[in-house]
């Protein structure tokens, strides 16, 4: 399956299924801030970096192919869940680079300005993550 980015499955998203990946993402983060208040930020900041919107927009994902798959008069079978899973596996290759953001920011924030470690940690993510994704496609 070819990843590529499509503007049209802008317009096919429903307002409420927003409002939903918008709730799941918000509570995800409540809960986190719970978790941080009982036991500390450095318990909380693991789960905050969860990604929040990610078991909303896996669903949604899969309900997706499925439904386009049927208006084509086409059997859906697993079209859904493999593009549920390869959304899943986009978003480990970027909580690999999410590892390398944070390892920077940890290291660098005592002894440089703020605005030059997040940008440089930015910049790390990006290059890490795109650096995971050409090895898989090549595996």
């Amino acid at each position: 399956m070819k990843v590529k980015a499509s503007l049209s499955a802008l317009k096919q998203t429903k307002w409420y299924e927003y409002a939903t990946r918008f709730l799941i993402g918000g509570a995800i983060t409540v809960f986190a801030g719970l978790v941080a208040k009982k036991f500390g930020p450095t318990v909380g900041g693991l789960f905050l970096a969860f990604p929040a919107i990610f078991p909303a927009s896996a669903t949604l994902i899969e309900k997706h192919e499925k439904q386009r798959k049927e208006r084509a008069g086409m059997h859906a079978g697993h079209r859904g869940q493999d593009a549920a899973a390869l959304d899943a596996a986009g978003a480990a290759m970027g909580s690999i680079g999410l590892i390398a953001f944070a390892i920077l920011v940890w290291f660098s924030l005592p002894r440089f300005p703020t605005w030059a470690v997040l940008a440089g940690s930015a910049l790390a993510w990006l290059v890490v993550s795109v650096c995971v994704w050409i090895v898989c496609e090549r595996i």
